[in-house]
């Protein structure tokens, strides 16, 4: 059975950097490309980057130089390396399977960025 558990997250001040850590199990990662999504209130969940088993990397035009995506293989590990955040970055952050999530998602990790 696939789980996918998200940390990381918390409450920052725009300006600020997180660290986001996706550790995954019940799948073969080292093979899956993976990505971050996220879900703010009112909103539909989008993609905000994914990287392949090659770690070739993919943004969102929105956090493009300022988010970086990134994986350990050995630890089955997915990160989201956040700086320079904004207040419209808040939202639940995801991980899941790229391009084409599965409907397996974990319980997200709340990203807060106060103005």
């Amino acid at each position: 059975q696939v789980q996918l558990v998200e940390s990381g997250g918390g409450l920052v001040q725009a300006g600020g950097s997180l660290r986001l850590s996706c550790a995954a199990s019940g799948m073969l990662f080292m093979i899956k490309s993976m990505g971050w999504y996220r879900q703010a209130p009112g909103k539909q969940r989008e993609l905000v980057a994914g990287i392949t088993s090659s770690r070739i990397t993919n943004y969102a035009d929105s956090v493009k130089g300022r988010f970086t995506i990134s994986r350990d293989n050995a630890k089955k590990l997915v990160f989201l390396q956040m700086n320079s955040l904004k207040p419209e970055d808040t939202a639940i952050y995801y991980c899941n399977v790229w391009p084409v999530p599965q409907d397996y998602w974990g319980q997200g990790t709340q990203v807060t960025v106060s103005s």
